[in-house]
């Protein structure tokens, strides 16, 4: 990416507060049947009659989820968007609104909230979501961004985290551990660049590791998928924190014990040919790493031939008696108590 070395900056101040606002929301169109009122009223109307609401919050911070050394200002509005949505998703409801707060320091100019903004749209439209309010204020240290998703089901389509049965079979959408070696080779580059200012990184290889840490997706297929497939999970999460801490939820809440066998891991070649480059364990990484956003379910073992051999699924364990405890089955067929090493954000 090629620096602006003279870049515009409009001032913030120059706008106001409510100038900023309607400069920032005019590109954002209603196309929701449940957005009644969107931005413009003290508050947002909406109306999903007969269906469930669901709603979730998420808070990102720079310094503790994001750097901006090396994360353009468009992907982390698309990705602040997408963490969110995701959330609507493990839910297996569909997305519908979002609300987006921002809090700003004087260091950053009007341009610089141009382009959060910019990818911010450029996700509502992507998964079809109206931006229906937020808010804008100041901060006195870097950037902060609050963002609640809102989505909709029929009662019986909502799936918890606390229906899976001593029998169901685990799965897992997609490929894992990308996202976190993705932002290994990122944290290297920045190492290299504050040693030598002049270098130019060639990321070509890990183009696909960049991609699901930069740019990320929410997986608002598999709802469709799993209905044509007529498969209803028994319990849902997304994985934002690690597999390994995800499973635990699921069995904590669920009251039930689970064997995850490695040998089942979906795992993507340039993932595996870069953790042998960074010496790092393949296996630590997919398990523990975290922000890849695929979803990890369970379903009813009778549902088994539904799901076999569809390239979208992968099944990669068992749930069993609590009493069996949570385990990782390794290639050599031990059994490794699993535990929660994925990302805290209030961890020392």
């Amino acid at each position: 990416m090629i620096e602006d070395k003279n870049p515009q900056r409009t001032s913030i101040a120059q706008l106001g507060e409510f100038g900023l606002i309607e400069h920032l929301t005019k590109n954002f169109d209603v196309t929701q049947e449940s957005t009644l009122k969107s931005i413009g009223d003290d508050a947002a109307v909406l109306d999903f009659k007969d269906k469930k609401v669901v709603v979730s919050t998420d808070l990102l911070i720079e310094g503790v989820h994001f750097d901006l050394a090396y994360m353009p200002l468009k992907h982390l509005g698309y990705k602040s968007v997408v963490v969110n949505i995701s959330d609507i998703c493990a839910m297996n409801a569909r997305p519908t609104q979002i609300t987006v707060s921002v809090a700003v320091s004087n260091r950053f100019p009007l341009e610089a909230l141009e382009e959060l903004f910019e990818g911010i749209t450029h996700a509502a439209k992507e998964y079809k979501v109206d931006v229906i309010g937020g808010d804008t204020t100041s901060s006195q240290k870097g950037l902060i961004i609050s963002i609640t998703a809102i989505g909709e089901a029929n009662e019986e389509e909502l799936v918890y985290r606390n229906g899976a049965k001593q029998t169901d079979l685990l799965v897992v959408t997609g490929d894992i551990g990308a996202a976190y070696m993705g932002l290994q080779v990122l944290e290297r580059e920045k190492q290299v660049f504050q040693v030598n200012p002049n270098s130019q990184p060639d990321l070509d290889m890990y183009s696909y590791l960049i991609e699901r840490q930069l740019k990320p997706e929410a997986r608002k297929d598999v709802r469709t998928l799993l209905h044509a497939l007529e498969i209803k999970p028994t319990s849902m999460i997304d994985i934002s924190d690690g597999l390994s801490s995800e499973i635990i939820h699921l069995c904590k809440q669920s009251k039930v014990g689970c064997n995850l066998y490695e040998d089942k891991l979906p795992l993507d070649p340039q993932f595996i040919s870069t953790c042998e480059e960074f010496n790092i364990d393949s296996t630590t990484v997919a398990i523990n790493g975290g922000e890849d956003y695929e979803l990890l379910f369970t379903i009813d073992i009778n549902d088994f031939d539904k799901i076999k051999g569809n390239p979208n699924f992968s099944v990669i364990g068992h749930m069993a008696d609590e009493s069996e405890g949570i385990h990782l089955v390794t290639r050599a067929n031990t059994k490794i108590a699993l535990k929660a090493r994925g990302w805290d954000a209030l961890s020392e």
